[in-house]
């Protein structure tokens, strides 16, 4: 929901670092694999309950996130490989966040953290469904030219799944009510994905003539 509005305003602040990277000569595709091994510290970080190293580490993986896009439009070089191993690792970092803290306190964690990763699931193929189809029709990316899949707008985005890592972080203590409470966002995210994403497809179906098979 808020990606429309942080996405263009974080471009400027990363400008320099990626003008140092490129003098480096650093590829996007290390960028991206960097960020994502030290996005994974936040798992052990986490589990011994280290929840300020582990938020150094989740923020440190949403600066490579940001970097490797940017750094990859600089050089001209972006690519269907790079996103896909992006978005790819991106899924892979959330659930390990989210198994941390389910590892540093089983007891009160655990079934929070097994309906968020639930959740997750929802959300994740509903963003990667769309994004297949999209692909198929030609579907354009009014909104966030920047991406490197169409999806539909949801209630959790990528800014949303971020301030929900830092909250749960920041107040480990009621990880149990704001996972719930995340969980119930994200549940609606894809619940409205999947209908949006049904009615848009079926549209542009019944447009060019395609029998429906339901």
């Amino acid at each position: 929901m808020l990606d429309r509005w942080t996405m263009p305003r974080t471009q400027a602040p990363l400008a320099p670092l990626v003008k140092m990277l490129e003098r480096c000569k650093v590829t996007p595709d290390q960028v991206t694999l960097a960020g994502f091994l030290i996005g994974l510290l936040a798992l052990p970080l986490l589990a011994v309950q280290a929840y300020g190293w582990a938020l150094a580490a989740i923020l440190l993986n949403r600066l490579a996130d940001g970097l490797d896009g940017a750094l990859a439009r600089r050089r001209g070089t972006p690519s269907d490989a790079g996103g896909f191993l992006d978005i790819g690792l991106d899924f892979v970092f959330y659930a390990a966040v989210v198994l941390g803290f389910a590892l540093a306190d089983s007891e009160r964690n655990a079934l929070p953290a097994a309906l968020l990763l639930f959740a997750f699931i929802g959300t994740g193929t509903s963003f990667l469904a769309f994004a297949i189809m999209a692909a198929r029709h030609d579907l354009e990316r009014p909104r966030f030219q920047r991406k490197a899949f169409y999806y539909l707008h949801g209630l959790t985005e990528g800014t949303e799944t971020v301030l929900a890592l830092v909250a749960f972080c920041l107040w480990p203590a009621h990880f149990p009510v704001l996972a719930g409470l995340f969980a119930a966002a994200c549940l609606l995210t894809t619940a409205t994905r999947l209908w949006g994403g049904y009615h848009t497809l079926r549209a542009i179906e019944r447009g060019a003539g395609v029998e429906d098979r339901s």
